[in-house]
């Protein structure tokens, strides 16, 4: 994809679906009993994975894709059927993350793929819960995909330290436990991502009937224009019926922090999840050290905010941040190398990244190392750098964000 700079950023920005929680939404609706009607949901790569997997487990969909809406039939707690061929998670740890929780709690046998980045991702940090809780669930080298699932006796409630920030390892564990006998107790050292919380409740609410949910704009594909509006000068947004959950908004808090001209209006509650109205405009930078008991709250925001950093003055300091090593990429490479690539001062480190900013950028051909937030991330570097710059391998953004390049070549 090849990009030009643009001079600024103004209007009204649309961005699709919270893609975490519409996961957790086709979950759900599948495990109640009754229809579910979901409006605003994002159908990407990674989503329409978990919708076909419940297919493949017997559950019935109405997809409109025009409109983002999708209708679940769903066949209750005990409704799934043994699926006649592996599930195929394809690029989505979250499917098969969040799935293995739900399916060691069956009475039949599973099996979950993925294509070759997700084969390399680590399970173990779901396997070893989930085998204390009684499960009977094994990986290649138990530790990879795939993941074969066999009946349990029984599952038991478990008390479990997260070894790591990560909330869909909790969240394989809360799936679990729906299953499970007594209680299940989970300790966070630092806070992650509680859609599954909140919609467990919320379903629960009904006792796992059928539910109308909505689900808000994703803060994370929000926040690539969110940096883009800040950095461009004369730039003014607004990102209307976002997701403002408090732990998602550690890239409002941090680069506000940088001196970022952010506010949230008209915040309210729909389905457990709070909704607000983010208004931007541009605003001069200040590097700055980023606290690491923010990392879990904007995980998925350090390769855009690396891009901040980059337009800062002075330098950014992110720590603590070592899991971006097993995302789709290892982001932390992944980002320091590319962007290194447009002029920036950036230096990798074991657990993070070291930016010095201040640097006139210069557009180059870049590479996304087949990860949909490395490519966003490198787009909007693009866009506030003078001159025509090339992101290989741009595709990628369909994992989150289909029509993440229409948004852009309509600005």
């Amino acid at each position: 994809m090849k990009l030009k700079g643009i001079k600024k950023l103004t209007g009204e920005i649309k961005v699709p679906g919270d893609k975490s929680i519409s996961h957790r939404s086709i979950i759900f609706g599948a495990i109640s009993q009754g229809e579910t009607k979901i409006d605003n949901i994002l159908l990407s790569d990674d989503t329409l994975k978990t919708i076909q997997c419940f297919k493949d487990m017997g559950i019935e969909f109405d997809i409109d894709e025009e409109n983002n809406r999708v209708n679940i039939k769903g066949k209750g707690l005990n409704g799934l059927r043994e699926p006649k061929k592996p599930l195929d998670c394809g690029n989505s740890g979250t499917t098969m993350r969040l799935l293995a929780g739900l399916l060691v709690g069956q009475n039949f046998s599973s099996t979950l793929i993925g294509d070759s980045s997700l084969s390399k991702r680590p399970m173990d940090r779901i396997i070893i819960p989930l085998t204390k809780m009684g499960g009977n669930i094994k990986g290649a080298h138990n530790k990879y995909p795939p993941l074969e699932i066999e009946p349990s006796e029984k599952l038991n409630g478990i008390t479990y330290e997260l070894p790591v920030a990560s909330a869909q390892v909790k969240s394989a564990i809360l799936l679990a436990s729906i299953y499970s006998q007594g209680e299940s107790k989970i300790i966070e050292k630092k806070v992650t991502r509680d859609h599954t919380e909140r919609m467990l409740d919320y379903f629960r609410e009904k006792d796992f009937i059928g539910r109308q949910v909505y689900i808000p704009g994703d803060i994370s594909s929000a926040a690539y224009f969110i940096v883009a509006a800040s950095i461009i000068k004369d730039s003014s947004i607004v990102l209307k019926d976002i997701g403002v959950n408090p732990t998602r908004t550690g890239i409002i808090d941090v680069l506000k922090e940088m001196g970022a001209n952010i506010e949230v209006k008209n915040v309210r509650i729909v389905n457990n999840e709070p909704i607000g109205d983010i208004y931007v405009s541009y605003a001069p930078l200040k590097g700055i050290s980023v606290d690491e008991g923010l990392i879990g709250r904007l995980i998925d925001e350090i390769p855009i905010l690396a891009v901040a950093a980059a337009f800062a003055e002075g330098t950014t300091t992110i720590r603590g941040a070592e899991e971006l090593k097993f995302k789709e990429s290892n982001r932390i490479e992944a980002i320091a190398k590319e962007l290194s690539k447009m002029s920036v001062d950036i230096s990798p480190l074991p657990d993070g990244l070291i930016i010095k900013g201040g640097n006139k950028l210069t557009p180059a051909k870049v590479n996304a190392h087949k990860d949909h937030r490395i490519a966003m991330a490198l787009s909007i570097a693009a866009l506030a750098i003078e001159g025509e710059s090339e992101v290989i391998d741009s595709h990628w953004v369909n994992i989150s964000y289909p029509d993440f390049y229409d948004i852009i070549f309509t600005i």
